[in-house]
């Protein structure tokens, strides 16, 4: 193998690894709006990007990144995971806004 196709071979592997990770959308906007608000996550879906894109881009994003849209159970995770982020564990913070929260 030459030096140069070595090369080659060594720069498309993290091409092909990224490529075949799943990759996960979660919408965020309304049907109705002019703009498709979404995270997008490579892999992990605890781990995305918040990206805005006009309907027709978004749908060939989707396309061309084979996404699949996040289950219940990874939105839910998600959130409780931004919550720990913004309100802490066991914290004043987080007591109050747990205080005033409707019991199921």
């Amino acid at each position: 193998m030459s030096h140069s196709q070595n090369d080659q071979d060594q720069q498309s592997r993290p091409r092909d690894y990224i490529r075949d990770l799943t990759k996960y959308i979660r919408v965020r906007s309304q049907p109705s709006a002019r703009f498709v608000e979404f995270d997008f996550a490579i892999g992990e879906p605890s781990l995305f990007v918040e990206l805005i894109m006009p309907p027709a881009v978004f749908e060939e994003f989707c396309t061309n990144n084979n996404v699949i849209h996040m289950s219940a159970e990874q939105m839910a995770n998600v959130d409780l995971e931004l919550e720990k982020w913004r309100y802490g564990e066991d914290t004043l913070m987080s007591r109050n806004r747990d205080r005033d929260r409707p019991t199921e």
